[in-house]
């Protein structure tokens, strides 16, 4: 395939300090592909392909939606359902089992091409960030001063760093990662605590003080899944 969406300075996904930085790094692979499947890759035959075998989970079909460019999506339908005419049912030609039919189908929805691009350049980007730790002093101070960490990016980097790391500057590296994910869900679970003792009758007053914990339980989502709340 013709397209590079892995060219994302580590440096760019980890200084703004800004909730998780795979989160950044995720949602940046995830729009450059969006942006990049609705646009020229319609053209591109090996991409098409893939499509066809692969098609998209719901959350990447309305990303897609979104672009407003519904006549790209439905040129990927178009064949994709063609293509699934054929794996499913045979094209209508051949009789066949529709226990194995209904196998096919539920088959045939496990893949997402996105979801499957961003995985394998994610797995990549984690690792050249393992090793940007390794050589760079500055930047172990900045992975160090992360304000957040997700659950889900937190084992994705542990992950990474098993597969590229010595172990004395693994344990370091993880060590660290495990500190700001922690340190995360400590500050939601105190606020979720205070959003739920909001809610005891006792607590209401003119005077009652959400403090930051009116988005306590959305926040948690997002830490939980790595994704928040569709709206």
């Amino acid at each position: 395939m013709k397209y590079d969406i892995c060219s994302i300075p580590i440096s760019e996904v980890f200084e703004p300090k800004d909730g998780c930085p795979v989160c950044r790094l995720r949602d940046l692979l995830e729009s450059r592909m969006i942006e990049y499947i609705t646009g020229a890759a319609m053209m591109e035959p090996d991409v098409r392909i893939e499509t066809n075998k692969t098609g998209f989970c719901l959350h990447h079909y309305a990303q897609c939606m979104k672009q407003h460019k519904h006549l790209s999506v439905a040129l990927t339908m178009q064949t994709r359902l063609a293509t699934l005419d054929q794996q499913v049912f045979g094209n209508g030609m051949l009789p066949k089992d529709p226990v194995k039919q209904g196998k096919a189908a539920l088959e045939s929805m496990k893949r997402c091409f996105v979801c499957e691009q961003i995985d394998q350049n994610m797995s990549r980007m984690l690792e050249n960030a393992c090793h940007v730790w390794m050589q760079e002093r500055d930047f172990r101070q900045l992975f160090a001063e992360q304000p957040d960490l997700c659950l889900p990016h937190f084992g994705l980097l542990t992950e990474a760093a098993e597969r590229v790391m010595r172990k004395k500057e693994r344990t370091e590296f993880c060590k660290q990662a495990a500190a700001i994910s922690q340190r995360s869900l400590h500050a939601l679970k105190a606020d979720v605590d205070h959003f739920c003792r909001m809610y005891d009758y006792r607590n209401r007053t003119e005077n009652t003080d959400w403090g930051t914990s009116k988005d306590a339980p959305e926040r948690s989502v997002r830490f939980l899944t790595s994704r928040p709340l569709e709206k």
